[in-house]
């Protein structure tokens, strides 16, 4: 007969064990390894002191932090998960959770995550921007959920634009342009296709019968364009400590009045917004001319932006 007490077998009756002192040896060996860099190595040792201390939530950032950068999302999400598990939770944490549950679709947890961190912090600034795309994902899954034929649509938006009949020299330029599907050629608007050598009125108008014949329009994804554009800013940024500079509100950067007011008409009010822009979107507002945009080119300059680019500029 065991002599185990029955009420050891409760849930929850048995403490975790935690081991400070492992975990402290672990963490040291992963430092160094971080500062040979050697990333690798540095998330053997964290799991080591991880497994040490499962509730630290320090060490479980750092190895969810490691993760990510690795491309590990789901052992990241784990990790970010354990770290906010007790109060107050770590920001960046929250944060970087959000990030991983929106690239997954879970916009209702990466909303939870971020209301968390603006309710301690209003103004944070990567919270802020993130809120920005959570919420306009979430408007576009419910617009589709209302579809019955989001899924047919998802597949025409998936179709070679060399599908369809167009001249040798529309099809040159959008590929050229690495337009190679109607969903990227919604994304992209006249002005951006005009802007390019050789394409032209002719080829302009064709594009756009073709679309017109399957309800679509030349510019109906820029928004989607934009919120790729910026979550790719921010990637590029993270871990830098300089994302809050795209944040920073256009009105700070002491432009012309022409430019100002072209800025405003495309409702441009951060750094991040601008930068999600190209020329050509840019130069297609009226009265906003060359002149306007290399002082916007120059200011952007100052703190290491540039406008957004598409393949083939």
């Amino acid at each position: 007969m065991s002599s185990h007490n029955v009420m050891d077998l409760v849930i929850g009756a048995a403490e975790v064990q935690r081991d400070a002192q492992a975990a402290a040896r672990a963490s040291g060996e992963a430092e160094r390894a971080e500062a040979a860099g050697d990333r690798d190595l540095a998330i053997v040792h964290l799991r080591k002191a991880v497994a040490a201390d499962p509730l630290d939530p320090k060490l479980n950032f750092r190895l969810g932090y490691l993760l990510d950068l690795s491309g590990e999302e789901d052992g990241a999400i784990e990790c970010y998960e354990k770290a906010i598990e007790r109060p107050p939770a770590p920001i960046n944490a929250l944060v970087n959770l959000a990030v991983l549950y929106e690239d997954q679709g879970d916009w209702h947890r990466a909303e939870r995550c971020l209301r968390q961190v603006l309710e301690t912090d209003p103004n944070h600034a990567r919270a802020r921007l993130y809120m920005q795309d959570v919420t306009a994902s979430k408007s576009m899954v419910l617009e589709d959920d209302h579809s019955q034929d989001r899924f047919k649509r998802s597949a025409l938006l998936d179709t070679p634009v060399t599908d369809f009949e167009l001249s040798v020299r529309a099809r040159t330029c959008l590929k050229k342009m690495n337009i190679r599907t109607l969903g990227d050629l919604i994304r992209t608007t006249e002005q951006e296709l005009m802007s390019y050598k050789n394409f032209g009125d002719n080829s302009l108008e064709e594009i756009k019968v073709m679309l017109g014949q399957k309800g679509l329009r030349l510019g109906q994804g820029r928004d989607e364009a934009h919120r790729a554009a910026r979550r790719q800013m921010l990637d590029t940024m993270k871990g830098t400590g300089q994302e809050a500079v795209l944040t920073k509100a256009v009105g700070e950067l002491n432009l012309s009045v022409r430019a100002r007011k072209a800025l405003q008409l495309l409702n441009i009010q951060s750094l991040g917004d601008l930068v999600t822009h190209t020329e050509a979107e840019l130069l297609g507002v009226k009265n906003f001319g060359a002149t306007s945009l290399t002082e916007v080119k120059i200011k952007l300059q100052e703190y290491g932006l540039k406008l957004r680019e598409i393949d083939g500029e």
